[in-house]
């Protein structure tokens, strides 16, 4: 699973072009689904007026509510010092659950916030989908 935290969401949603491509060749094969951690989602709304929206257009790209398991989760990641609401909220979604299988990817500007463990890709890292 791809998962793209509020940097990258707002990479997206301002064109950037690797995440853009990833996009459209997710929205090309069925059952890939980039995942939008939903606190992320607001964290980029709000700081950048119509990021999210631009996210959402494109069709691989769904969000991952905040349900009950995952607001405590959160809430706990974030008491215990490992980021704001937006980055545990994406700290979590990149855990293991039950309900995904496999490995998950988290996609980020900002690879420091993350624990060892995260497997994280910087979007502007040289050889992203091909580009240097």
């Amino acid at each position: 699973m791809i998962i793209l935290d509020t940097s990258a969401v707002r990479a997206l949603a301002e064109g950037h072009k690797a995440l853009i491509e990833l996009a459209a060749n997710m929205a090309k094969t069925p059952g890939d689904r980039m995942r939008v951690p939903a606190l992320c989602l607001a964290e980029a709304e709000a700081t950048s007026e119509g990021a999210g929206r631009a996210a959402l257009t494109f069709s691989a790209v769904d969000v991952d509510n905040l349900d009950t398991v995952a607001a405590m989760t959160v809430g706990t990641l974030v008491r215990d010092g490992f980021g704001g609401l937006d980055t545990c909220h994406a700290l979590y979604c990149a855990s293991p659950r039950p309900q995904f299988t496999g490995m998950s990817i988290l996609l980020t500007a900002h690879e420091d916030r993350y624990p060892p463990g995260i497997v994280t890709v910087d979007i502007d890292a040289p050889g992203i989908l091909g580009y240097h």
